[in-house]
């Protein structure tokens, strides 16, 4: 029997391979949705787990957490920035670390920022050191620089027409650890010197800093500065209580009890404080919503594929009924007649449902690099538990559609079929 199937496989091949291709696209369209959808999960989970907690000013919490962990850009309304001071005395809080946005440079987003949360981001340096002066920078480890290496500021972005900053050069100081995050692909600054290159300062606390937008009364250009920047000037962070208005404040708190307090206290007023975790939970409702209408798809693209493989089935038993008639001649048994079909059928549609796996996983794992390559946030593409449980439904699925063009030639009688 396995000899008769091989042979007409061979001699059917185009067919027979037109079949595989079919169900192999088929089934990858909803193997690559499937397992698309867990990475992007895992890798933004993941990704906020290095934040414990989040402080701004009253807004969209989702927003604050796009900008402030994934770092996504956007403008945030900005908090006094006495906030700051409070948080770096409270015997609660581990370490506070401001976070200032708006400038680039070569499509990498500059953070300025203190280091304390340089040192603590990714456990410590592949390279270099942290900043110790104005000029100096440190740099992710997606970040395609070289120790030394100059930074020229631009505010905004090129494709938003921003314009480079003169008053000051960074130089990179040192390089961190890989995180996994966006913030691999970050330039992480002295939250002094972005106020200084933007013309902030403890009397400015109606600041807009780390923001891609204008000042009142700036001049032209739309920025305000105030003096020459030194780039060797040494970084002072103890005047955390003369900061000037903030977009985020990152938090590590000392216990967990703290960071429920922490929250609590600072959802009042001015200030909202999250947990990127919860933010995210409400993200994943809304990207489950959205991976059910595309799974949706991906059934009823594999429902018009089985309808179709059902149709050509039926006129290829159709078309071998003088075949099927010489083997009943022969005194080939009916259960014989049927199992030929159904393994030969069923042989195609497993082979297709397995090549799509692999299409899948492929396509997975391309569309995961590329968006890795431009967030920063690691994508893990893996097959889980739940998977095997799709195969095995969609293997169940192929055994019974074989049945159909099996239980066609199982009913034909050899003089029937000769005669046709």
């Amino acid at each position: 029997m396995i000899r008769f199937i091989l042979s007409d496989l061979r001699r059917l091949w185009v067919g027979s391979l037109v079949v595989v291709l079919l169900v192999a696209l088929a089934t990858a369209l909803g193997v690559c949705v499937v397992l698309q959808e867990r990475a992007l999960r895992l890798g933004s989970a993941r990704a906020a787990d290095k934040f414990d907690l989040v402080i701004g000013a009253g807004g969209s919490e989702t927003q604050l957490v796009l900008s402030s962990v994934f770092l996504q850009p956007s403008p945030l309304p900005l908090m006094p920035g006495d906030v700051l001071g409070r948080l770096a005395a409270d015997p609660r809080v581990d370490w506070a670390a401001p976070i200032g946005f708006g400038d680039s440079f070569s499509g990498y987003p500059i953070v300025g920022t203190t280091k304390i949360f340089a040192e603590n981001l990714s456990g410590g340096f592949a390279e270099g050191k942290v900043f110790a002066r104005e000029g100096e920078a440190v740099i992710g480890s997606a970040v395609r620089l070289s120790l030394g290496a100059e930074i020229k500021p631009m505010h905004g972005s090129a494709e938003e027409g921003g314009e480079t900053h003169t008053e000051l050069v960074y130089h990179v100081a040192g390089r961190l650890r890989p995180t996994g995050t966006a913030w691999d692909r970050a330039i992480l600054v002295p939250i002094q010197a972005v106020w200084h290159i933007h013309g902030l300062g403890a009397e400015a606390h109606e600041s807009e800093a780390g923001h891609a937008h204008e000042h009142e009364g700036a001049g032209h250009d739309g920025h305000k500065h105030h003096g020459e920047i030194d780039p060797d000037a040494v970084i002072d962070e103890k005047g955390a209580a003369d900061a000037p208005g903030l977009p985020a404040i990152l938090v590590k708190p000392k216990t967990i009890a703290d960071a429920y307090k922490l929250r609590q206290e600072y959802r009042s007023g001015n200030t909202v404080a999250v947990f990127p975790a919860e933010v995210l939970t409400n993200l994943y409702a809304t990207l489950g919503n959205a991976k059910q209408i595309l799974v949706a798809v991906a059934a009823g693209a594999q429902a018009l594929v089985a309808a179709s493989l059902v149709l050509v089935t039926v006129i290829h038993i159709g078309q071998r009924r003088r075949q099927i008639g010489a083997l009943r001649a022969f005194g080939a048994p009916r259960g014989a007649i049927f199992g030929i079909v159904w393994l030969e059928f069923f042989f195609l549609v497993a082979v297709g449902i397995g090549l799509g796996f692999s299409f899948g996983y492929a396509a997975a794992l391309i569309l995961s690099g590329m968006f890795s390559e431009t967030s920063g946030i690691a994508m893990p593409v893996g097959f889980a538990h739940e998977d095997a449980g799709l195969a095995a439904v969609l293997l169940t699925f192929a055994a019974i559609l074989a049945a159909l063009p099996a239980v066609l030639a199982y009913r034909q009688s050899p003089a029937q079929a000769l005669r046709a």
